[in-house]
């Protein structure tokens, strides 16, 4: 109400109401467009018409009150302010909640990549010995059946001291702290006499008899048990030495296993193929599936509303998927390089498979082919600190700069460029046949198949100057007496296609270059007549022809193991 100068109400009513603008800018703070604010709120009046403390004015006759509503129609008005803040608290609220569940899925990939890293221990067969240690019958203390019986001079309390050192014991007696102390050490030592005569009596029964034959049968049963798993071990050993196929596949998949406890909850398998035939295992590792990475960023709310999900760059995502493959790569070379203390292999080719539902074929990923030195010269994982965040980097970094890919790259490895575009590598050896041929061997197995049998033939002094997929490029020297004297330069390669006199006059040019003796041309496949031919001239009968059936022979002659025909 308001007040006229002398203090009476003069009739009218004044409306508190926000400050000019308020709403609209709250509105624009929260994204919500509020609409003009009515005329009345900047005037600070009730609507004329509307009801109030004072009367209504009315207008000119057709025209709508100010402030009111034509009278020829209804309009409903702009909708409620409170209602749309609400509808846009809700969206703000679900938005926030699915960025939390994204950035879940960040951390639960950085908790695996820094698990993935963990080094792994040992599986030799050292490690897997047990040990029996005898448990005690439980009646049995120590030396009960030496224990005399309790006397009464173990448990007599020290008499009191007295002033008068004349007086008598019935000085003594009387006391009161002295006959407590009796009466609580005869009540003790009462008690552990009885406890001595039930062990003496328990001792010498039918019962105790049966139950002590019942422990010493299941000791003696725990220490067979013991001793019979160390001979089986040991048995395993014997045949690991002996390079058998079993013994070595196993100890390998044991090794493989135990290197996975750090990461349970990550399935990625590995199996292992041991070939004697050039003393190299093959793994096969199951990478884990594409949408373990996330492909989102978070999620962030549109002028108009709507929840808009934020993509991650389509490298990014790439570059943590090729991390997590390179650490589960690093891991598997570890423990089978850690687990092979007596030295059996002579190198390790690991393969990582994608398998993904509805496709025919697994996509090799990565491929890796190493040798036991270079499986040695290599820090397989970083020390210290196996995953560290930085903050320049945040969680993730670059591919260029990751130590788990540079490491794997050190070793050779053919890694994909691009795992969600599927673009697969050729697998470095196939372990599926049991009996491998020439192409199912890698560069490494195959150099070292070349180097095995000419060193049992008798050329030492091993040096190889060229090496790639299919072939390569040595020199060695053979003993005065042996069955192949002299200095050699050897071009072996496993090629399909037949070996022809070109390559036999490239060799002759070789062998003069490195001032040798002879040269030797082996392939696992065949020559052409015109190469048979020109070995048997004057000036090329220093150059000497291997196909593959004499590469078979010598497998079978100085390895004593099958090589298959190439298919």
């Amino acid at each position: 109400m308001q007040h006229s100068a002398d203090g009476r109400s003069d009739g009218s009513t004044t409306v508190r109401v926000p400050q000019p603008g308020f709403l609209a800018s709250v509105f624009r703070d929260l994204g919500v467009d509020g609409g003009p604010e009515p005329d009345d709120a900047v005037t600070g009046r009730a609507p004329t018409g509307a009801a109030g403390d004072g009367p209504s004015v009315p207008g000119p006759a057709g025209t709508a009150d100010q402030g009111g509503v034509d009278q020829g129609g209804a309009d409903p008005g702009p909708a409620d302010p409170e209602e749309a803040v609400a509808a846009h608290a809700r969206a703000a609220a679900l938005t926030h909640h699915r960025t939390v569940t994204v950035r879940a899925e960040h951390d639960r990939l950085a908790d695996l990549l820094r698990r993935a890293a963990l080094p792994v221990s040992a599986m030799d067969f050292e490690s897997q010995l047990r040990h029996y240690e005898p448990r005690p019958y439980p009646a049995d203390g120590p030396g009960t059946a030496d224990v005399p019986e309790p006397r009464w001079a173990d448990f007599a309390p020290a008499e009191p001291a007295t002033a008068d050192p004349g007086s008598g014991p019935s000085r003594r007696l009387l006391d009161s702290g002295y006959q407590r102390e009796l009466a609580q050490a005869r009540l003790t030592h009462q008690r552990a006499l009885r406890e001595w005569r039930t062990r003496r009596a328990e001792a010498g029964s039918p019962a105790a008899d049966e139950s002590r034959r019942a422990h010493d049968a299941a000791e003696e049963a725990r220490a067979r048990a013991v001793r019979e798993y160390n001979e089986s071990l040991e048995e395993c050993r014997r045949a690991y030495r002996l390079s058998e196929p079993a013994a070595v596949e196993s100890l390998l998949e044991r090794a493989l296993a135990a290197a996975e406890t750090a990461t349970q909850d990550l399935l990625a398998p590995c199996r292992a193929v041991f070939r004697p035939l050039t003393r190299t295992a093959v793994l096969d590792l199951d990478l884990p599936p594409l949408d373990l990475v996330p492909s989102l960023t978070g999620y962030r709310l549109a002028p108009d509303g709507d929840i808009v999900p934020v993509p991650r760059p389509p490298a990014d995502r790439a570059t943590d998927y090729l991390r997590l493959v390179a650490r589960l790569a690093l891991r598997a070379l570890q423990a089978a390089d850690a687990v092979d203390t007596d030295e059996i292999l002579a190198g390790v080719v690991l393969n990582g498979w994608l398998r993904e539902p509805g496709t025919a074929e697994p996509l090799c990923l990565v491929s890796v082919d190493a040798d036991r030195d270079a499986l040695a010269r290599t820090r397989l994982l970083p020390p210290g600190t196996p995953y560290e965040e930085r903050d320049d980097e945040g969680v993730y970094a670059d591919a260029e700069r990751d130590e788990a890919l540079v490491r794997l790259r050190q070793l050779g490895a053919a890694v994909t460029p691009d795992p969600y575009d599927r673009v697969g590598v050729r697998p470095a050896a196939q372990a599926g046949a049991t009996v491998p041929a020439a192409p199912d061997l890698s560069a490494n197995e195959f150099a070292e198949l070349v180097r095995d049998l000419l060193t049992r033939g008798g050329i030492a002094g091993w040096s190889v100057r060229l090496r790639g997929p299919s072939g390569l490029v040595a020199t060695g020297e053979g003993a005065p007496g042996s069955a192949l004297p002299g200095r050699w330069v050897v071009w072996a390669s496993r090629d399909p296609e037949p070996v022809g006199a070109e390559q036999v006059s490239t060799l002759a040019e070789a062998v003069r270059e490195e001032s040798a003796e002879r040269g030797l041309r082996l392939t696992t496949g065949r020559f052409t007549d015109e190469a048979l031919d020109l070995t048997a001239e004057e000036s090329h009968r220093h150059i000497h022809l291997i196909d593959g059936d004499g590469v078979r022979e010598l497998a079978r002659t100085h390895l004593g193991l099958p090589l298959a025909v190439g298919r």
